[in-house]
C-alpha cells in the first residue's frame, strides 16, 4: 500500500520559509494563604510572575530536611542567622540561593539571576534581594526579604 502526502500550494517551497515558534505558558499556583473567595468558596490562585515569585520565596524560607523525602530542598537561610558573619558569608549565601533556584525552580532563567545579600550581624538580620527573569517572558521580577532571628 503506497502512502501519499497531501501538500498545499504553500508547501512547495519549504526551503524558503522560516518558521518561528514560541510557546507562551501561563504559570498557575495556589495561594499559600489559603484564603477562599467569598462568592464561590474556591481558594485564590497566583498566576504568572506572582506564582514564580511565591515559589522562590518558598525556596528561600524552607530549611534543609524540612520537606519529607527531599533533604536538599530549600536554601537553608536560617542557618546563616546563627553563624558568625565573616568576609565570605554573603558570597556563600548568594551561591546557596543560586544553586537551589537553578535546581528546584525551572521557571526562572538562571542566566538572568542577580542576588544581593546583606548580612547585618549586629541586628541578627539577613537582607536578600533576588532579581530574575521568568522563562518565556521578558518580565523581570524583584523579590526582597529580610530574615530576622527571634530571641
Amino acid at each position: 500500500m503506497a502512502t501519499t502526502r497531501a501538500l498545499s500550494i504553500e508547501d512547495t517551497n519549504l526551503d524558503k520559509v522560516t518558521v518561528g515558534a514560541t510557546r507562551n505558558r501561563s504559570y498557575l499556583d495556589i495561594d499559600l494563604a489559603f484564603d477562599k473567595k467569598p462568592s464561590s468558596g474556591e481558594i485564590y490562585k497566583k498566576t504568572n510572575a506572582a506564582a514564580v515569585k511565591q515559589a522562590v520565596k518558598t525556596l528561600l524560607l524552607t530549611n534543609r530536611n524540612e520537606k519529607p523525602f527531599q533533604p536538599y530542598f530549600g536554601a537553608n537561610m536560617n542557618n546563616y542567622l546563627f553563624e558568625l558573619a565573616e568576609k565570605g558569608t554573603a558570597t556563600q549565601i548568594q551561591n546557596e540561593i543560586r544553586n537551589v533556584i537553578e535546581v528546584y525552580e525551572p521557571r526562572v532563567d538562571a542566566g538572568s539571576l542577580e542576588i544581593k545579600a546583606n548580612v547585618l550581624p549586629d541586628y541578627n538580620t539577613l537582607d536578600v534581594t533576588i532579581i530574575f527573569k521568568i522563562i518565556n517572558t521578558n518580565e523581570r521580577v524583584e523579590f526582597t526579604t529580610a530574615l530576622n532571628r527571634l530571641r
